[in-house]
C-alpha cells in the first residue's frame, strides 16, 4: 500500500509536465511572418549612438521597418533590456502606430505606455555597468488596440497576443562612459 501513492503522486505529475509540454507547442507553433527591422545609427548587435541613452538626448533612435504584410492594420514597438539585474528592463511601449516604414528619431506616432521608468515616453539606455542588449520588437498587427493609455509590457503584450501577424526586431549593445 505504500508504494501506491508515490506511484499515483508520480502518475499525476506525468500527466501535468504532458499538458504543460502541449500548452507550449501551441503557443510556440505560432509562424509569425518576418519583418526586416533596421537603423541607420546602429548596425546589428552594435553599440547605440549615445544620443539615443541617457547619457545623451535620451531620444528614441530612428527605425526601418520592410516586409510589413498588406493585411497589417497597425504597428507595435516594445524596447526591452533583458541584461538588466533583477527582470527584463522595459524601456518603451507604444501601439496603434499607423503602418509605416519609418519610425522616425525623437517622433511619436502612436500610443506610449508605461515604461518601467514609470514614465509614458521613451527612455533610452542607461545601464549601471556593464554592457546591455536593447531588443527593438516590431510587431505588425491586424486590428488597432483598445486599450488604456497607462497599459504596460504585460498588458501590451496580452491585447496583441492574438493579432501579431508579422515580427523584427533590431539588437543594439550600450555601455555608459567610464563603467565598463
Amino acid at each position: 500500500m505504500k508504494n501506491r501513492k508515490p506511484r499515483h503522486r508520480l502518475k499525476l505529475l506525468q500527466q501535468k509536465i504532458n499538458n504543460m509540454k502541449q500548452q507550449l507547442e501551441a503557443t510556440s507553433a505560432v509562424d509569425y511572418k518576418q519583418l526586416k527591422v533596421a537603423s541607420s545609427v546602429f548596425d546589428e548587435n552594435d553599440f547605440i549612438p549615445a544620443k539615443y541613452s541617457c547619457e545623451g538626448e535620451d531620444v528614441n533612435p530612428p527605425l526601418t521597418i520592410e516586409n510589413i504584410p498588406g493585411e497589417a492594420k497597425t504597428l507595435a514597438i516594445i524596447v526591452d533590456d533583458p541584461d538588466a539585474r533583477e527582470a527584463t528592463w522595459v524601456h518603451w511601449v507604444m501601439w496603434n502606430i499607423p503602418v509605416t516604414h519609418h519610425l522616425k528619431e525623437n517622433h511619436v506616432p502612436g500610443v506610449q505606455g508605461i515604461n518601467d521608468f514609470g514614465r509614458q515616453r521613451y527612455n533610452g539606455p542607461c545601464p549601471p555597468r556593464g554592457t546591455h542588449h536593447y531588443y527593438f520588437k516590431i510587431y505588425a498587427l491586424n486590428s488597432v488596440l483598445d486599450i488604456p493609455e497607462d497599459s504596460n509590457k504585460l498588458q501590451l503584450e496580452k491585447a496583441m497576443s492574438n493579432h501579431i501577424i508579422a515580427f523584427g526586431e533590431r539588437t543594439g549593445l550600450y555601455t555608459r562612459r567610464g563603467n565598463k
